[in-house]
């Protein structure tokens, strides 16, 4: 067994087993002002992670850890491990999903407990709220966090199905943009929209059966990607986003020196009480008009990442204005598209912004059980 050493930038109170999370899961175990990470297991659900993520927790528990630290999520085989620990030995402690996320990176960057902006896009992870959440924008130290920011939420129907078939998601916003005028839009994407299966989903939508609402910037790059590339399934989750970073990243090549600069689509900041809310709907309609006159769908694409950094910059510049806030720090799986990034980030250096992000540890879940032993370490 290969575990990787980290040199904290602080000193543990009491030592700390971290469980991480479900998919991508590692272990985090720390003491003093070091941290062992266990390798990566793809997937807890499967009998084979499984297994060895008990292995290794029975290793570090002989490592007479004081504090068991999880995802709040729990469904997930990581959490109902730690809660099925003796509460007699361990104090246990419920971390949020991209609570931790951000302060990996922190971690990672080795900065102090201090206030800054986290952004955090992923599939989905469990919020304070009980509600699914995946495009959060927070005001954090490595102890407490705010939630100051996120997309407007979509419903995932039929759960997990939605992610394999991400067409459901844009069935919805499309439906939510035009009303059942959308299936009469004449776009490839509607034409090949089953009535029947969508009759269904209507109902479920309506009815709110089996649809968890969920602020996910995965799922919103599965619906664009489904509506621009025409794909109604994919094998695995994200399949679809990467084809669509692919072309979106082929489409500056394309270029010609004389075009004009691409713009960003539009969206809308509303606020909730003291909640900003990222609205995408305007981004959808200006989509469907391009597919309309026919745009190169690897321009459609561009202008949608594009989008995306754009949302990035807006908020944190209204964060920073109410905050005093100038530290940034990016993280969350969605992070991977290294031209989500690039873009992000060249936005974010104009505005004169200090913007950290992963440089020795993936962004995804893999770095989780390293923010919950930050989190931990600060709660005890």
């Amino acid at each position: 067994m290969k575990l990787q050493k980290i040199k904290l930038p602080f000193s543990v109170k009491k030592p700390i087993l971290a469980l991480g999370s479900q998919t991508k899961n590692t272990l985090c175990f720390a003491r003093d002002t070091c941290a062992y990470l266990s390798p990566v297991y793809q997937n807890l659900s499967t009998p084979k992670d499984f297994l060895r993520f008990e292995k290794i927790v029975k290793y570090f528990l002989k490592k007479n850890p004081q504090i068991i630290a999880y995802d709040l999520h729990p469904e997930y085989q990581s959490t109902k491990y730690a809660q099925q620990l003796s509460v007699i030995s361990y104090k246990r402690s419920a971390i949020q999903h991209h609570h931790a996320h951000i302060t990996s990176c922190m971690l990672e960057n080795e900065l102090k407990n201090q206030k800054i902006i986290g952004v955090a896009f992923d599939g989905t992870g469990l919020g304070t709220d009980n509600t699914l959440w995946g495009a959060e924008f927070l005001s954090c130290d490595y102890k407490n966090f705010k939630r100051n920011a996120h997309l407007k939420e979509v419903h995932l129907l039929g759960q997990d199905r939605a992610i394999l078939e991400p067409w459901r998601l844009t069935a919805i916003w499309l439906y939510q943009a035009y009303k059942t005028k959308f299936l009469n839009l004449g776009i490839n994407f509607v034409k090949g929209i089953e009535r029947n299966k969508w009759q269904v989903l209507k109902k479920m939508y309506l009815s709110g059966f089996n649809s968890p609402l969920a602020s996910s910037m995965g799922r919103l790059f599965d619906a664009v990607a489904s509506l621009v590339l025409v794909k109604y399934k994919v094998d695995f989750e994200a399949e679809l986003a990467l084809e669509l970073e692919k072309i979106a990243a082929g489409y500056l090549s394309l270029r010609q020196a004389d075009k004009p600069s691409v713009i960003s689509y539009n969206f809308k900041i509303a606020k909730n009480k003291n909640t900003y809310i990222l609205d995408p709907l305007p981004m959808f309609k200006e989509i469907v008009t391009d597919l309309k006159v026919k745009k190169p769908k690897e321009e459609i694409a561009y202008r949608f990442h594009l989008t995306v950094s754009q949302m990035v910059n807006k908020i944190c510049l209204i964060l920073r204005k109410e905050t005093k806030i100038n530290k940034v720090v990016l993280s969350g799986g969605v992070f991977q598209n290294k031209l989500l990034l690039s873009l992000s980030l060249d936005l974010l250096y104009k505005e004169g912004f200090k913007v950290f992000t992963h440089k020795n540890f993936p962004c995804n879940d893999s770095s989780i059980s390293l923010g919950q032993v930050a989190i931990a370490n600060f709660r005890s």
